[in-house]
């Protein structure tokens, strides 16, 4: 299936390298020898030569890195995490995220070039930004590992719409 190519986008390829230039950012990145990349009628084709199971998971995965670089630069990518919890809360200093989350200290944290933070106060929710959706899940994952949420009352940071399973509490003293 081949990967359409927006307006605005620029997919420059040569050979096993791929450069895709938007109005987000740029992407460049080397992919494997075993799988044929071309420009054709505005589209990304990926092909392969054998139907070797290690090719046929190569391309398909080739054409998701490709799909993904390609919304990345033109629409870019985000992830949602929440806070929950007495006194735990996020604000920006900056372009730094600073999480307050029960520690002796805040936790401040540095967005790496190509992305970005945003903070809703009100709805208590952290936003990642970015146009690499590698580096917006590894980052959200950093963030989330600072306070996660735990199974009792479900305090920490977790993302939007993640389901938190839950323990139940001590049963009590059993009347004899």
């Amino acid at each position: 299936m081949p990967v359409a190519v927006p307006a605005g986008v620029q997919v420059e390829i040569k050979g096993v390298n791929v450069r895709v230039k938007g109005p987000k950012g740029e992407m460049v990145r080397d992919f494997s020898p075993l799988i044929g990349i071309v420009m054709e009628n505005g589209q990304v084709v990926i092909t392969r030569n054998s139907e070797q199971p290690a090719e046929r998971a190569l391309h398909g995965t080739t054409r998701a890195v490709l799909a993904n670089m390609i919304h990345g630069v033109s629409a870019g990518f985000e992830r949602v995490l929440e806070i929950e919890g007495v006194g735990y809360r996020a604000e920006m200093s900056g372009k730094n995220l600073i999480l307050h989350m029960g520690f002796s200290h805040p936790v401040e944290i540095e967005p790496p070039t190509g992305i970005s933070f945003d903070v809703d106060t009100k709805a208590r929710l952290v936003f990642v930004r970015g146009h690499d959706k590698e580096l917006v899940g590894q980052i959200s994952a950093n963030i989330r590992n600072v306070r996660p949420p735990e199974p009792y009352h479900g305090k920490g940071l977790h993302y939007k719409g993640e389901k938190i399973r839950r323990k139940a509490g001590k049963a009590g003293k059993a009347a004899k």
